[in-house]
C-alpha cells in the first residue's frame, strides 16, 4: 500500500485515516451490540411506527440481492475496495476535500461490511425505518450511500466551473 500511495503524505491523510477509523468503529460496535444482545429477527422499537432496531443477518448485498452468494459478493467487494483505494491514492492530490471525505466514507463502509462477511459469513443489519423504507441496513451502508451522494453533489454542483472551461 505504501508504494501505491507513495505520493500521499501521512500528514495530509491523517484526517481521512481518523475519519475512516471512527466510522469503522461506529459500524462494528453497533453490529457487535446488536449481534450480542438481540436474536435474529428481533425488533426493538425506538420511535414507534417509524424507526426500529431489527436484527437481520444479510447474506447478500444491498436490498437483499444475491442472498447466499457470499463467495461471489466477497470477491466483488474485495475488487471494489481495491479499486476505491487505488483511485483514492492515485488521485488524492487532484480530488477535492469533499471527494476525499466521500471516498473515505465509501471505503469505510465497504471495509465494515467486508469484515462481517469474513468473520461472520453474513452482514449484520439493524437500522429499520419501516415507517418510510422497507429495507433494513447498517451504518456501513449509510456511510457508502452518503459517500456516493457527496460525490454526485461534488460533480454536479462544484465541478461545473471545471467543465465549463
Amino acid at each position: 500500500m505504501s508504494k501505491m500511495c507513495s505520493s500521499v503524505e501521512i500528514g495530509d491523510s491523517m484526517i481521512y485515516i481518523f475519519l475512516f477509523l471512527i466510522l469503522l468503529i461506529i459500524d462494528q460496535y453497533s453490529k457487535f451490540i446488536v449481534d450480542s444482545t438481540l436474536s435474529v429477527g428481533e425488533t426493538v422499537p425506538v420511535i414507534d411506527g417509524f424507526f426500529n432496531l431489527t436484527y437481520v443477518q444479510n447474506r447478500g448485498v444491498a436490498f437483499g440481492l444475491f442472498q447466499g452468494k457470499i463467495d461471489i459478493v466477497s470477491i466483488l467487494a474485495v475488487i471494489a475496495i481495491g479499486l476505491i483505494l487505488f483511485y483514492f491514492c492515485k488521485n488524492f492530490k487532484k480530488i477535492s476535500f469533499l471527494e476525499r471525505i466521500a471516498y473515505t466514507m465509501i471505503f469505510s463502509g465497504a471495509i465494515g461490511n467486508m469484515i462481517d462477511r469474513l468473520f461472520r459469513a453474513y452482514v449484520v443489519d439493524m437500522l429499520d425505518f419501516r415507517g418510510i423504507w422497507s429495507f433494513i441496513f447498517n451504518f456501513a451502508d449509510v456511510w457508502i450511500n452518503i459517500g456516493v451522494v457527496l460525490i454526485i453533489v461534488e460533480h454536479i454542483f462544484f465541478n461545473r466551473k471545471k467543465r465549463v472551461k
